[in-house]
């Protein structure tokens, strides 16, 4: 992989970490940056009593919107080091840096293992058991989406891998295409 141009990252970022045009009024970041806040808090130690803001549904959330952009970028069966420390990058970026580099190496390590595990249909079925709520849904197809243009646009094996996502959402085959606009759009806007 070319190293991804520095500017095409920069309105990646602003793209996820901004509301789809779906969003309800009001609502000023994407459901990823909203759900990093309650990740982020995440107590490092499992006995750690004090509270800390952590949630544990809006972790799982988390979790599953990464890993709809995570299998997006694995698409073509390629997420070499120089890829995994992109999206990892654009991932904490996005999410004005709520979360820390060592959780999202966390997470991407084990999403890495489950899709090797499990394969990308299995592990679509899961984000689509995690989130349930349609605008939800679209979010996350519109999140992958961006994600998907890192690598300089949208190629067949991402779309595919968008398609099987809004299946397992039991979405519209046109919402890909919905989120794919939007995803243009939000870069040609940033």
């Amino acid at each position: 992989m070319t190293a991804p141009d520095q500017g095409l990252l920069e309105r990646v970022v602003r793209g996820i970490s901004r509301p789809g045009a779906d969003a309800p009024a009001g609502v000023t970041t994407s459901i990823l940056t909203q759900a990093a806040r309650s990740y982020g808090a995440k107590p490092v130690a499992d006995e750690l009593t004090v509270p800390t803001g952590f949630d544990p549904m809006a972790a799982a959330l988390f979790e599953a919107v990464v890993e709809a952009a995570f299998l997006v970028a694995n698409a073509d069966g390629v997420f070499d080091e120089g890829e995994r420390a992109v999206f990892e990058s654009v991932v904490t970026h996005a999410c004005s840096d709520l979360v820390r580099d060592s959780q999202v190496e966390a997470l991407v390590a084990d999403l890495a293992e489950l899709l090797a595990e499990d394969g990308v249909e299995k592990r679509a079925r899961m984000v689509a058991r995690t989130i349930t709520r349609r605008d939800n849904q679209l979010e996350v197809l519109r999140i992958a989406a961006l994600m998907a243009h890192v690598s300089g646009g949208v190629d067949a094996t991402e779309r595919a891998v968008l398609d099987l996502i809004a299946k397992g959402f039991a979405l519209e085959a046109e919402t890909v295409d919905h989120a794919l606009d939007q995803a243009r759009d939000a870069l040609a806007s940033a």
